[in-house]
């Protein structure tokens, strides 16, 4: 037995028996609603769309109106087994980060005709196959830096000030008669007229660069770019990285930026040095990271992104002290994610309709 139910236009549809995998049809959601041969007809000349999850906003419910949906509903995101499924005969495909797209998948998705991913980076998408077969791929970029850049400076913040440790001390009784002010509690590092070292100058960056200002830090920057940048130094790589007393990252994972931040790097760093990464996990060597945490070069460091993700049960980070670990949520607000998934919709439904992508990451 299916249980349906209807959720901005489209039908959720849960196999019997509580399985991980259900998938909810626009044209199931589209006859339950119209209940009539018409309705039917209009739907079978709609092109087939997979999307790989829910989205915040009513961006599904636009997209719902102009082709038949097949939305991923269950706990998590789709094994790639059924994400081939859900794929191989549609048209679009509509993705996430975490959605391998390959030679291999796209050569069993020989109907496919664009792919729109609601993620700024594209790195899980073999761009040159689907170049070369002629799909056009879009992103989402321009909407998120300065929600990003918000969150940057907050992990920025609570590294520097022990705010998670504060905070966990509180809750597990550690707040005591006898330490209700301690003198060398928690003691951190400032952040007002220190130096900030951003390491990739795109529109985060650059957002967390106006930032800092407001805290009265001094900006060095590095960009492969060159770029100048009001009120940030540019200096090289090498200099930004002994000089800082705060580094953060901003770069896309690309071959050339994957183990950027080595152990050498990070060893390279000033002493009593906090680290920020909330663009790519490859970017950084972990063990090196952890490593520098329990000698104490390192006063502290926070991670959003991670090599493997989730974090493995063995990553060192785990297990290192002043180390703040988010999920992956740097780009987490309500009106960020609606804008997303309004831009992964544009982007579709101009590749469908054989137009330009306003955000394409190919040129295909």
């Amino acid at each position: 037995m299916l249980v349906y139910l209807l959720t901005y236009g489209v039908a959720t549809r849960h196999p019997d028996g509580g399985s991980r995998g259900a998938y909810c049809r626009g044209s199931e959601a589209g006859n339950a609603r119209r209940g009539s041969r018409n309705a039917e007809d209009r739907l079978s000349d709609l092109p087939q769309v997979f999307v790989t999850r829910r989205l915040p906003g009513d961006a599904l419910a636009r997209l719902s109106e102009r082709a038949q949906l097949t939305v991923w509903e269950g706990t998590g995101a789709p094994e790639p087994s059924d994400l081939l499924n859900g794929a191989q005969d549609a048209d679009g495909l509509l993705c996430l980060l975490t959605d391998r797209v390959d030679a291999a998948f796209l050569e069993r998705c020989p109907r496919l005709r664009v792919i729109s991913s609601c993620s700024v980076g594209v790195d899980h998408i073999d761009l040159v196959a689907a170049t070369a077969r002629g799909i056009p791929v879009g992103h989402t970029p321009g909407v998120l830096a300065q929600t990003t850049a918000d969150f940057s400076f907050a992990l920025l913040l609570a590294a520097a000030r022990h705010v998670v440790a504060a905070d966990r001390f509180v809750r597990e009784g550690g707040w005591t008669w006898g330490h209700r002010w301690d003198p060398e509690g928690f003691l951190g590092v400032d952040v007002h007229g220190a130096t900030l070292g951003v390491v990739g100058l795109g529109a985060v960056g650059r957002a967390v660069a106006a930032r800092a200002r407001g805290f009265g830090m001094r900006v060095l920057g590095w960009s492969r770019r060159r770029r100048e940048v009001d009120g940030v130094q540019r200096v090289e790589f090498d200099a930004l990285i002994e000089r800082s007393d705060f580094v953060t990252l901003h770069l896309a994972l690309t071959p050339d930026t994957r183990g950027l931040i080595d152990r050498a790097t990070v060893l390279r760093m000033r002493a009593g040095a906090v680290l920020v990464n909330t663009a790519r996990g490859g970017i950084v060597d972990e063990a090196a990271v952890a490593a520098c945490l329990r000698s104490g070069h390192l006063a502290g460091a926070a991670f959003d992104v991670f090599r493997d993700e989730p974090i493995a049960a063995d990553n060192p980070l785990l297990a290192a002290p002043n180390v703040i670990l988010t999920p992956h949520i740097g780009s987490a607000s309500v009106s960020t994610r609606a804008r997303m998934a309004d831009l992964a919709v544009e982007n579709l439904l101009a590749g469908l309709d054989g137009q330009p992508l306003p955000h394409g990451a190919n040129r295909s």
